[in-house]
């Protein structure tokens, strides 16, 4: 499957893993075409049982996405609309469908990510930010608006009511420090050290089969969005999707006649016996 043809960002694949690199000169302003680009990539990976793995990143040294385009901001309606006749914006489609693929998504974040930026960050599955580059904002409430690219709906789920409204009302700069301590990536690192942590964990997550990878998604999605009975339910339910499309039960089945559980050595080195497993297919 051909992941390119991109106007916004190019991509390379090394084995499971597809790195997205955003390349949209003067600075990477979160417009149509990028919106499209991201739109068809989704389609893409929604049929694409090899890649297990995204990683976004940015070619340009100070930012990873900019703020969404002013030129289609400028053009929203002033008139206000009746609740049950409101639909979905384009920007929120296209970020809840990247949400949605089956793939792990990273964002690596080595720059600026504000605004509609900051919002696709928010729609991945893990954040990583670089000190003294990644700079996080979102400025909407000071322009007469609200983030609308998810980060109301999704910024209070990541981090908590108050928090949440902390960094929306307040519309100021944050670093990857503050970041870390908020809860809004799950680690700030050195620049020198960002790139080869995120490249060691995308290829671990990559070893592992893309189904469980998907119903571990999706259980752990469930568990912020519905009430705890329904959410066991669809862990249930994702489980039974994972035992019916992996080798789950033949690696169950094996440790049990090998007795390898009741091995003290074994249970102190269960960060390598999860990656030997995966001979067993």
């Amino acid at each position: 499957m051909g992941y390119d043809n991109f106007s916004t960002f190019h991509t390379s694949q090394d084995g499971a893993v597809l790195t997205v690199t955003f390349d949209c000169p003067p600075v990477n302003v979160q417009g149509i075409p990028m919106l499209d680009d991201l739109n068809r990539l989704a389609e893409l990976l929604e049929r694409d049982r090899g890649i297990k793995v995204v990683v976004f990143q940015s070619a340009h040294p100070e930012i990873w996405v900019c703020h969404a385009d002013t030129h289609f901001l400028k053009d929203m309606s002033i008139d206000a609309v009746d609740r049950q006749d409101v639909k979905l914006l384009y920007l929120q489609e296209v970020l809840q469908r990247i949400s949605e693929v089956p793939q792990a998504t990273i964002a690596k974040i080595e720059g600026f990510a504000r605004g509609g930026g900051h919002e696709f960050a928010l729609a991945c599955d893990m954040r990583f930010a670089a000190r003294g580059k990644a700079t996080f904002m979102q400025m909407e409430v000071a322009m007469g608006i609200l983030p609308c690219g998810g980060g109301a709906s999704r910024m209070a789920r990541q981090v908590g009511l108050g928090r949440a409204l902390e960094i929306i009302l307040s519309a100021q700069d944050f670093d990857a420090d503050q970041a870390e301590a908020y809860g809004t990536i799950n680690k700030a690192l050195d620049p020198d050290d960002i790139g080869p942590y995120v490249d060691a964990l995308a290829k671990r997550i990559a070893r592992f089969p893309a189904e469980s990878i998907e119903a571990c998604k999706r259980a752990a999605y469930a568990s912020i969005d519905l009430p705890i009975q329904e959410a066991l339910k669809e862990e249930a339910y994702q489980l039974f999707q994972a035992t019916s499309r992996t080798p789950a039960i033949r690696r169950f089945a094996q440790a049990d006649e090998t007795g390898v559980q009741n091995s003290l050595e074994n249970q102190r080195n269960w960060n390598q016996i999860v990656l030997a497993v995966q001979e067993i297919l």
